[in-house]
């Protein structure tokens, strides 16, 4: 077997295995009893879904879950129950760049649990025309399906998380705020103009927005994706696939492979747990490296 077998066996067999991970590891507590509210969690192949599924294995209490696609969202409901009978599950259709759903969301938190913890803002479409073909239009939607949902997300999860409730165990102000973006914000390379620049805001909000939340234990961070196999790629993935090229996706990144949305909603679990209790204001690359450095030739140091 060649090297390239090799590595690609042991590729196939990792990516195997986090796809796997819920049903062999046992049931966990770093989200114990708190209360998270995830949008964009339709989709079959998603991040938002891939992280209910863990935010209910590591115990949560109530997930509040959200997609403009009501599609899925029973199926979803029906998954966690079967598996996480202790988990609460309240799904709710809402496009998340509408101030009154999203408001209203953080509302329902408040007046069914007394109490908000996490906020998974995870919503986002993706984009893929040049310049010349992007109008106004479409470009101040890619900015506010992309990067008004995360600044309505920053604005009433605060205010929720603000609030204490020592009843229901809360005696102070604090929560974790966790925003999805993209390494598309980082630099350039791995996105469209108009979706690259709805990232790179939603990464400048993070930073901005936890200075503004100074002294009140709510932390904003934002988890910037590399190329995942999600919906939104699937079409891309089908392609390679159809021409025997799977191999060569993600092979630019040091790991050579690309990632799965399970992978991603392991460092949102961090970033809503108090174990990230001294993350704050971060843009977490999650991109098997690609973002650490500029172009160059694999193997090559110049």
């Amino acid at each position: 077997m060649s090297a390239n077998d090799e590595f690609r066996k042991r590729t196939l067999a990792r990516l195997d295995s986090v796809k796997n991970h819920l049903q062999t590891s046992p049931r966990g507590s770093r989200l114990n009893g708190k209360v998270c509210v995830i949008t964009g969690a339709g989709s079959l192949k998603g991040i938002g879904r891939a992280s209910a599924l863990i935010f209910a294995h590591e115990g949560a209490r109530h997930l509040y879950l959200s997609d403009f696609d009501p599609t899925n969202l029973p199926d979803l409901k029906a998954t966690i129950e079967k598996s996480y009978p202790d988990v609460k599950v309240t799904t709710i259709v809402a496009d998340a760049a509408d101030e009154k759903a999203v408001s209203d969301i953080c509302k329902q938190a408040l007046q069914d649990e007394g109490r908000l913890d996490v906020f998974f803002a995870n919503a986002g479409i993706a984009t893929a025309q040049p310049i010349p073909a992007v109008s106004a239009d479409q470009f101040m939607n890619v900015m506010r399906v992309n990067a008004l949902s995360v600044f309505l997300a920053i604005k009433y999860a605060s205010e929720a998380m603000l609030k204490t409730n020592p009843s229901r165990g809360k005696a102070h102000s604090g929560g974790s705020i966790i925003l999805t973006a993209s390494v598309a914000g980082i630099r350039s390379g791995a996105g469209s103009t108009d979706y690259s620049a709805s990232k790179s805001a939603v990464n400048s909000m993070a930073q901005t927005a936890a200075y503004q939340l100074a002294h009140t234990d709510i932390r904003v961070n934002t988890i910037c994706p590399g190329l995942i196999e999600t919906g939104m790629t699937n079409d891309m993935f089908t392609h390679a696939r159809s021409r025997g090229n799977e191999a060569k996706i993600g092979q630019l990144n040091p790991l050579g492979r690309y990632g799965l949305p399970q992978e991603i909603a392991n460092v949102a679990l961090f970033l809503a747990s108090d174990e990230s209790s001294y993350v704050n204001a971060q843009n977490w690359a999650v991109d098997g490296g690609l973002s650490g450095s500029h172009p160059v030739v694999p193997g090559k140091l110049a």
